[in-house]
This record gives structure tokens, sequence and C-alpha cells, in this order.
């Protein structure tokens, strides 16, 4: 049976049929399986015993991928879209660290960015309700954007005066050799991780370490509602556009843009 190019672009492209649905589940087992090659290669005894195993199976998946970034380029009605999407970027990347493994030794590994691909696919695991979650959140984020910038900026600034501060409390005696090093302990102790690496000894350098200790947990606690409110305010927003829109044909208000059919009279929503 001939495969036209329209056919071909929906089985690559879509997921409503058997052929795509293999496709799809086909992609799915390819991307795990490098994905555990790689893992699987970076232990050393593995890699000694099995090395050129891996590597054999790693070139399959990187030939197959590229025949299928090529395939699509191919199929795409706007190729240079294709190339500077998201999809398209992720795709390009999960190929090239391959081919500059001839050039940078163990650029390989990073094969593992094809992770991403499995965004792809999602569709397959009856999932996209929760694409929708995810862009819920994705607006609520860049909503916060600017907010967040501020406070970003805010506590940059604690960092860059309480790092100074130690530098000169405590001196390269101490460990703390430059203001550089005063802002990485600052930060550390900022976000209560605490390596203890870096650690003031004079009483007036641990009072300042406790003063950072205490506001670390207060700045932890201000993008966190930050974001909430900014998902509340998105929700009610939803809600809002959801109240105003109302079914062309029985005129029932209360619909959602993500519903196909009306929940009244059952005719498909234009």
């Amino acid at each position: 049976m001939k495969i036209t190019k329209k056919r071909l672009a929906h089985i690559v492209f879509e997921s409503d049929d058997w052929a795509s649905r293999t496709f799809d589940i086909v992609l799915l087992i390819l991307i795990f399986g490098s994905i555990l090659i790689v893992i699987l290669d970076s232990v050393a005894s593995l890699r000694a015993e099995y090395g050129r195993l891996f590597l054999t199976l790693e070139w399959i998946s990187t030939i197959l991928f590229t025949i299928e970034y090529i395939l699509r380029l191919w199929l795409s009605r706007k190729p240079k879209g294709y190339i500077f999407s998201f999809y398209g970027i992720v795709d390009l990347l999960a190929i090239l660290p391959s081919y500059l493994s001839f050039f940078v030794l163990n650029s390989q590994l990073l094969s593992v960015v094809r992770a991403l691909r499995l965004l792809r696919v999602i569709r397959i695991l009856k999932l996209g309700r929760y694409v929708v979650e995810a862009e819920y959140l994705t607006r609520s984020l860049k909503a916060s954007f600017h907010k967040i910038l501020i406070f970003i900026g805010f506590v940059l600034t604690i960092v860059l005066i309480m790092g100074t501060f130690m530098f000169i409390i405590e001196g390269p005696e101490h460990g703390f050799t430059s203001i550089p090093v005063g802002m990485y302990w600052a930060i550390v102790t900022l976000t209560t991780v605490g390596f203890g690496d870096i650690y003031p000894v004079t009483p007036l350098g641990q009072l300042v370490s406790s003063l950072i200790m205490l506001l670390g947990y207060a700045i932890i606690a201000v993008p966190t509602g930050i974001v909430s409110s900014e998902m509340a305010a998105q929700k009610k927003k939803l809600e809002n556009e959801a109240a105003d829109m109302q079914c062309p044909f029985c005129a029932k208000k209360g619909i959602s843009h993500l519903d196909h059919f009306c929940r009244s009279c059952g005719e498909r929503l234009p």
C-alpha cells in the first residue's frame, strides 16, 4: 500500500489512530532505551565489560532519531518554524551530543536531554488533561515573573552585603579569602543548605551567621506566596471567562474553553 506524504505526516504528528499511536509508542521505547544506555554507560564497571555494545546501541538510536528529525523537517508545512520551535530544538539537541563526541570527550552523555522528548508523546498516556494544569501553572509563573525578579534582586543585594561583612569580619585566616567567597558562603547559609566547608569562627561572625539563617526561613516563603497569589488570581480569571461563555445552540452559560461538546444540548462546540 502506497503511503502518501499527507498520510505519513498524520502518522508522525498525530495520535488518533493505530498507526500514529504505534509510532509514538515505538518512539517512547526508543527514548527510554537510549536514556538507559547513557546511564549504564556512565558506570565504569559496566562500561569496561559492555562498552562496545553500549556504543553500538547508542549509535543505532542516534541514527534512528536523526532519520526521524529529517522526516519531521521534510513533513513540516513550515520547516523553519519547526527548527526554531521548542520541540524542534529538543529534537536537535537529542542527536547532537553523539556527533559532538568525535570532538569533545564524553559529550555523548549529554544525550540524556532526550528525556525532554517524552513531553511530545505524553498524549499516548492519556495525560492531556495535565497539560492544561501545566499551562495554568505556566501562566501563573509568567504573571509572577516581575515580582520574583525584584525579589531575586533583593536577595542578591543581601548576599553581596553579608558576603562583604563576613570577608571583613572573618578574613582570609578563617577561609573567607575574598568577597566572592563570602557571597558563596552567604548563599549557602541563606538557603539553609549549610555545606560546612566555610564557617565563621569569631563571635561577631557567628552572630551575623545566625541572623542570615533566620532571614533564610523568611525568604524561602516569599516566592511561594507570590506564585500562590498569582495562581489564585489566574483561577478566578478563568472562572470569570467560563461564566461569560455560552453555547451558541442552546445559550447554556458556563461553557469551558476546553469543552468540545455542550454539557446541556450535546452539540459539538465550534
